[in-house]
């Protein structure tokens, strides 16, 4: 063991609210309770959550992760992921008399229902919707299934709601994916306002309260710190977003990092202030390991910093509770 009176200092602020919602957290519950209830095998359609860790702790219980239903045998168990899927996945699991078992996140059905509600309340000729998203993300491609094709058109950014040209301005909604940027979020929706002034929005925020919560905290500590690491997968929409916080908050550099033995030490070079958080789908074990190996090479000063606690939970669903 090294002699910790030669180790340098480091100031370490752990960002909070940090690492899994309510919503991810019941994911992985659906998953380890179907493989008690139903044993193994249990499908999985897509990860869970985007967390490789999350992910390969799952596979080790005994949940068996596929891209497509085709890959499910017929009268298998099958969980679709926390994301949400398109209505043509759940009616395909019908016709192959699938046992599935829903884990969309109650957050992201509250948009799916939102996008419904919007598009048949529009009067003579359905009401068109604008959904604030990143192309190709699972929870985009689940949302805008829940309406026959066509009737979404994807805003990814403030030169598209400023060039979008929809067929019927006059009957227009919006609604948004849950994991972005709460500042970008807020200047598309402005602009889509001032273009098309009847647009109706979401009655409450569609961007949820663990994204709201998790980006609020990284601006709190990012002005302070010479560095911020973000724990969380490449593909986490979330932990991207906070990445990109951290750094237009004021930190001097942001790096996502999927677990700490990938930390390239170099890039603590000079670092006397240390942020550290998680995304939404990254468990408390990867933010604990960094710490664990940080304490290996510096004198560590802790600090919490807490701008909000949270208290949600959510229920199973039916078949499980």
């Amino acid at each position: 063991m090294p002699d910790t009176q030669q180790l340098p200092p480091l100031h370490v602020v752990l960002a909070g609210p940090r690492g899994f919602c309510a919503g991810v957290d019941r994911a992985i519950r659906v998953v380890e309770e179907s493989l008690r209830r139903y044993g193994t095998p249990v499908y999985v359609r897509h990860e869970i959550v985007h967390n490789r860790t999350v992910v390969e702790a799952l596979e080790a219980q005994g949940a068996v992760f596929v891209k497509e239903l085709d890959e499910v045998p017929a009268d298998g168990h099958v969980v679709f992921s926390a994301h949400g899927v398109p209505k043509s996945v759940p009616a395909e699991a019908e016709r192959r008399n699938l046992l599935y078992l829903d884990a969309t996140c109650p957050l992201v059905s509250k948009v799916h229902r939102e996008a419904e509600r919007h598009y048949a309340d529009g009067g003579p000729g359905m009401r068109h919707i604008l959904m604030i998203g990143h192309a190709g993300h699972p929870e985009v491609v689940g949302t805008m299934g829940q309406l026959p094709p066509g009737s979404v058109t994807l805003v990814q950014n403030t030169a598209e709601a400023e060039s979008v040209q929809p067929a019927t301005p006059d009957r227009l909604a919006f609604i948004t994916q849950t994991t972005l940027s709460v500042d970008d979020t807020a200047e598309i929706v402005a602009t889509l306002r001032r273009r098309f002034p009847q647009i109706e929005g979401p009655k409450r925020e569609d961007i949820c309260y663990a994204t709201t919560n998790r980006q609020a905290a990284v601006k709190a500590i990012a002005p302070n710190c010479d560095l911020v690491l973000v724990i969380g997968s490449p593909n986490s929409s979330n932990s991207q977003r906070l990445r990109e916080v951290a750094e237009r908050a004021g930190a001097r550099r942001a790096i996502l990092l999927p677990k700490a033995d990938q930390l390239d030490w170099s890039a603590l070079d000079g670092v006397r202030t240390l942020g550290v958080t998680a995304g939404a789908s990254a468990p408390e074990t990867l933010v604990q390991e960094l710490i664990g190996r940080l304490g290996q090479h510096y004198t560590l000063r802790i600090e919490e910093r807490q701008v909000t606690q949270e208290d949600v939970v959510f229920k199973l669903p039916a078949p499980l509770c």
